[in-house]
């Protein structure tokens, strides 16, 4: 902790903590209020990589028990969850392409969290992902290597779905060309196995 005056506060917000993400300081600042008194939440901000706390002249035993708690608070930053829309806005994804990544298990869910927002009735249940698996997505370029093996899966399965549209076309061309008959002229051909036969002899001659 850094104090600038007798009751501002500043500690360095590490860029591997926020992943480069101003969703996820954004994030870490809502979290950090949490852990305060509403009356003083509002005089914690998170600005130009750091954690500053700034309040009014008058309050200095207020300002010494915020001090301690963001102090100890920001050991655990590196460790918190990472939210829906902060991986979205780390790697650089969709929220489309965040779901589909997760059905296939590529993007793997830590867990989930559940929230009572306001405005809102209900909770609203959602997942959340390790920091760590995070940034291994984002220092190995995955989202990008994912989109081309989608793209060529998606090539594939089209290619494959117009042969298999081909192959019953063809199969239908086919029975069109073949002659109708019905159930009652395959029966005499079974009663009159031979025939060909009876007649070559000549016996009806």
């Amino acid at each position: 902790m850094k104090r600038t005056s007798e009751l501002t506060a500043e500690w360095p917000l590490q860029s591997t903590t926020t992943l480069g993400s101003a969703v996820r300081a954004k994030g870490i600042e809502r979290e950090l209020r949490r852990k305060l008194p509403w009356p003083v939440r509002k005089f914690l901000k998170v600005e130009g990589g750091k954690v500053v706390v700034h309040m009014p002249d008058g309050a200095p035993d207020e300002f010494e028990a915020v001090s301690a708690t963001v102090s100890h608070a920001m050991s655990g930053l590196g460790d918190l969850p990472v939210l829906p829309s902060e991986a979205e806005d780390i790697l650089s994804i969709s929220s489309r392409e965040r779901h589909k990544w997760m059905a296939d298990g590529r993007l793997q869910s830590a867990g989930t969290r559940t929230v009572k927002l306001r405005g809102r009735s209900k909770p609203i249940t959602f997942h959340v992902f390790e920091p760590v698996h995070i940034e291994h997505i984002l220092n190995g370029d995955l989202p990008e290597i994912w989109r081309e093996e989608d793209a060529a899966t998606l090539v594939e399965n089209r290619r494959r779905a117009a042969g298999k549209a081909a192959l019953t076309r063809a199969g239908k061309r086919q029975a069109k060309l073949k002659p109708n008959r019905s159930a009652s002229d395959e029966e005499l051909d079974a009663q009159l196995e031979g025939w060909e036969e009876f007649l070559a002899e000549g016996f009806l001659r």
